[in-house]
């Protein structure tokens, strides 16, 4: 266990103690393992430290939103994970030459649920039923909300009001002195709920109101965050396939099918190269960091701060494939916006 962080050791122990459950968030949690984010290496360390503790999160900490708070509690023999070793299987030993067991990490449901998006988890502002309908429509111009809650408690929703609420009952004359005069019945669904299950009714909506496990109202998420978060998750795949098209554009025709083969991973040598479509990434950094190779592109650009760019990108693109639960830094997004750029540059210059 000398690879256990030293908190979650601490935390382990003092639950077999029969201490009360500590709590933290999933982004501490992480940085234990020296991570920011939730990469497969690093939830396949944390669910592999929690199984050797006998420990486990609430919620799964690969489930819930980064900054949710999660509570470390004791695991149930009937909790415990699926078998880790091959003789988990059989009462056999494993055959000659076998000399190590064959580890297996459970993966969780990786359906990506409407309690992860950060609007789900900042406790919405609310108005009262009886409060004056002027008190609701200045916290909306204040803060540009189309919409708010109408709640006696955290757990007690009454209603929505809305521009189009306070509008209808106004187009048809009815007197709204209060909010519960102009209120319209409130759309809340669970926060494990799939996004795209929660998709139609945010746009039929543009609002769901989320109810976390303790039935409190988590959040509110609009047709603005649905915007923002599809941004996020798609901004860096279309970024990178932008760039690789430039990227093939700038080469192709410009060296023979022979060149093409040279550069190919000496590792898959079964992998025919007949066109720079058939290339991977590295492959490109590699056909383009030698420089005779190099001056068949005919730009006039730094031939070593242009491969370091690509081979950022190359990173960055590894990372995304690897299909995290949580967006890529800003920084790393931007090195993707500034690639297309420069390379967008290129291309109406006629260099590309």
């Amino acid at each position: 266990m000398s690879d256990i962080p030293k908190q979650l050791t601490e935390i382990a122990d003092a639950l077999h103690k029969g201490e009360a459950p500590s709590s933290e968030t999933v982004r501490t949690l992480l940085s234990w393992f020296g991570a920011q984010r939730r990469r497969y290496s690093a939830v396949e360390n944390i669910r592999r430290s929690l199984d050797q503790l006998g420990i486990k999160t609430d919620p799964d900490f690969e489930l819930t939103y980064i900054d949710a708070p999660i509570r470390f509690v004791l695991r149930t023999e009937e909790q415990k994970t699926i078998p880790t070793s091959r003789t988990d299987f059989q009462d056999q030993p494993p055959p000659p030459g076998e000399t190590a067991p064959i580890e297996i990490v459970p993966i969780p449901d990786p359906t990506y649920r409407v309690g992860m998006l950060p609007s789900a988890n900042r406790t919405p502002l609310s108005v009262k039923p009886m409060a004056n309908l002027q008190e609701a429509i200045t916290i909306m111009l204040r803060y540009d909300y189309s919409q708010l809650p109408v709640m006696e408690t955290e757990r007690e929703v009454k209603g929505i009001v809305s521009w189009t609420s306070i509008g209808s009952r106004l187009a048809l004359g009815v007197k709204c002195a209060v909010v519960r005069d102009c209120m319209h019945p409130a759309q809340i669904i669970s926060h494990d709920t799939s996004l795209f299950t929660a998709i139609e009714t945010i746009v039929r909506n543009d609002y769901i109101l989320t109810r976390h496990a303790d039935n409190r109202i988590g959040g509110i998420v609009t047709t603005a965050d649905l915007s923002l978060q599809f941004r996020q998750l798609a901004e860096p795949f279309l970024l990178l396939g932008e760039i690789e098209n430039h990227i093939r554009r700038l080469i192709q025709g410009k060296f023979s099918k022979e060149e093409l083969g040279a550069v190919r991973d000496p590792s898959d040598d079964e992998r025919e190269v007949g066109d720079v479509s058939d290339l991977t990434f590295g492959e490109y950094i590699r056909l383009l960091e030698e420089p005779s190779r190099w001056e068949k592109l005919n730009l006039r650009l730094d031939r070593v701060i242009f491969v370091k760019a690509l081979d950022d990108v190359r990173q960055i693109r590894n990372e995304v494939m690897h299909f995290d639960p949580d967006p890529i830094p800003p920084e790393e997004i931007i090195k993707l916006r500034d690639f297309a750029g420069m390379m967008q540059v290129l291309r109406q210059a006629g260099a590309v």
